[in-house]
């Protein structure tokens, strides 16, 4: 297979913005350019690999060879780094010379709001991150179909085509508001309190007050709940009384410190094990932002 940068890069671009508009905007081309270097990469492999949708989506082949566009543009950024060349602001498309390269990356909510975002700002220049917030039971999905570079997972077991370190043990504890544990658990998170006190998640994916309450009652219970899809949202509505929820020790402490929130038992917690998945590729680039990711992560986790 003959397979042009061009082209490669207009695939990638078209996936990333979900329009072939918006990858022409992104490529400083026409959207029949973008259209035009799509069809002759397709032609090419003879695959069809992308669905013209909106947005558009990859077919299987367009995965794999979004995978090799992605790899050449993070290889090509190392080289030209290499090779002393300057990179500008983050809004460049491609991983050319003096261009920074693009990393896609995912992670769950609570890392990010917590111990992430310190971690990336030490990454070399040049950098730009896409971050995907994901629970960490399901980023090794984004991994698979070639979504992201890297991510921070509960799964120890490496995605085909990656390599895997383990970062530490987020520690979670289920809290409540000194009122709301009165009212709900005069007598402690029994089975029967749990059952019918009000609960926080964070999305439809979360497991973690399950699991707790799992653990505490060893039956499946259903009380009512709160959905929240925010991190610091998630940590507002226990803050503010709307239910119990289980919450990090890293994004508790200066609640717990003014009183606003406790544990409902001291004795109670979930450790959720954290692991940094990457593509198995030979990137300086990569390779550094996993570095700052696990001196971050040994500070922060347990």
């Amino acid at each position: 297979m003959d397979l042009q940068l061009d082209q490669l890069r207009a695939l990638d671009a078209a996936v990333a913005e979900g329009t072939l508009e918006a990858a022409a905007r992104r490529l400083r081309v026409t959207p029949s350019a973008v259209s035009q270097r799509i069809k002759a990469l397709e032609g090419a492999v003879g695959r069809i690999l992308l669905l013209r949708s909106k947005p558009v989506r990859p077919t299987e082949s367009g995965l794999a060879v979004l995978r090799l566009a992605r790899q050449i543009e993070l290889l090509t950024g190392d080289t030209s780094r290499e090779l002393g060349a300057t990179t500008s602001g983050c809004d460049a498309s491609t991983a050319s010379p003096g261009r920074p390269v693009r990393i896609p990356i995912a992670v769950n909510a609570d890392s990010l709001e917590t111990w992430v975002m310190p971690a990336l700002s030490r990454a070399p220049a040049g950098v730009c991150f896409e971050i995907h917030r994901e629970d960490e039971e399901h980023t090794t999905a984004l991994l698979r179909d070639g979504t992201v570079m890297a991510a921070i997972t509960a799964t120890a077991q490496p995605v085909q085509g990656c390599r895997v370190r383990r970062l530490g043990n987020m520690r979670y504890r289920p809290m409540a508001t000194p009122r709301f544990a009165r009212t709900w658990f005069p007598d402690g998170p029994t089975a029967r309190a749990l059952a019918a006190a009000p609960v926080v998640m964070f999305d439809r994916k979360d497991d973690l007050q399950d699991r707790m309450m799992r653990r505490r009652a060893r039956r499946v219970l259903d009380p009512p709940r709160h959905y929240i899809p925010s991190s610091t949202g998630f940590l507002d509505a226990v803050r503010l009384g709307l239910g119990w929820g289980m919450l990090p020790d890293l994004q508790t402490t200066a609640a717990e410190s003014a009183g606003e929130v406790i544990a409902l038992d001291p004795r109670l917690f979930i450790d959720v094990p954290l692991y940094w998945q990457q593509w198995r590729l030979d990137s300086p680039t990569l390779g550094a932002v996993a570095t700052t990711i696990a001196a971050a992560a040994a500070t922060s986790l347990r």
